[in-house]
């Protein structure tokens, strides 16, 4: 059976409240939308509980029981959505939070996602603020209708081994939440590399974007054979598309085999993902690069 999924694009802030407001509402306009129980599935961006884009600290982290997550229970709660959404969680310590995506489906949480690779990247350092998730962790992965929801967030999309992970563990879907910092080239790198998802894991890849300052925006929905079916919002600042909108399109587990019979190189691989395996740093001007774990 299809599944009707909406990418929203939200202008996350510091108010929490309005977050928790702008995010009830776009999971009950996705519900109400004729998408039928049991076949809905509401992507909210990363960090869609709070968000700065100078950088999210621990202050703005709450528990799996705070009130965000509690909002999503309530507004799930009888409908037969599964609602993925950015949020931050408290950390270890004091001066450290955790960047988490939560899986809510019927009024329960059914998974959350810790992210494992911070972005310390382009200027950024999410490690100054955050504590990364255990390499070593489950694949989040979640069925709904007819398929399988693989989560990741962010700049986990730049590394390829993250979506091969969820794929290897049964996804046919890849939600990215993301809140994915603008600049240079940026914009489409994220449209770039949600494609490349798409084509290497001939899988869907459903990409939810923070909107606004600091960030490039445009939510978009791919299909296994890397054609963009919706997208909406996008130019960072000058996004003049209202928050909520959302990129929506059917997804059919049919394509998905069809692609694959069609397309087989994931049964044609001759190389598998490994955890916790030694990685070489690239080469730099002293010579070869170190291997680490």
């Amino acid at each position: 059976m299809p599944v009707r999924v909406h990418a929203v694009g939200m202008r996350s802030g510091t108010d929490a409240a309005a977050n928790r407001a702008a995010a009830v509402a776009a999971v009950e306009d996705a519900v109400g939308s004729g998408a039928g129980p049991g076949t809905a599935l509401v992507v909210l961006p990363e960090y869609a509980a709070a968000f700065d884009p100078r950088g999210v600290t621990p202050e703005l982290a709450e528990p799996l029981d705070g009130p965000f997550v509690g909002a999503l229970r309530a507004a799930t709660a009888g409908s037969g959505a599964l609602v993925v959404a950015g949020t931050t969680l408290p950390g270890s310590r004091p001066d450290r939070a955790v960047n988490a995506v939560v899986v809510v489906r019927d009024g329960d949480v059914v998974a959350a996602y810790r992210k494992v690779h911070l972005y310390d990247a382009f200027g950024h350092r999410e490690s100054d603020r955050l504590e990364p998730g255990p390499a070593d962790a489950q694949p989040v992965v979640v069925r709904v209708g007819g398929l399988t929801v693989g989560v990741m967030t962010c700049y986990d999309l730049r590394f390829p081994e993250v979506a091969r992970r969820l794929v290897d563990a049964g996804a046919d879907v890849l939600v990215v939440p993301a809140a994915w910092a603008d600049g240079e080239h940026k914009a489409d790198h994220w449209t770039t590399l949600l494609r490349a998802r798409a084509i290497e894991s001939t899988a869907y890849v459903v990409g939810a974007a923070q909107q606004g300052r600091g960030v490039t925006g445009a939510s978009c929905v791919v299909d296994p054979l890397g054609v963009v079916l919706a997208a909406a919002g996008g130019r960072g600042a000058d996004d003049d598309a209202s928050p909520g909108t959302a990129a929506v399109a059917s997804l059919d587990p049919d394509v998905v085999t069809a692609v694959r019979e069609r397309n087989p190189s994931l049964a044609n691989r001759r190389y598998r993902v490994v955890p916790g395996a030694p990685v070489a740093s690239p080469a730099g001007p002293d010579g070869p690069g170190r291997t680490r774990c």
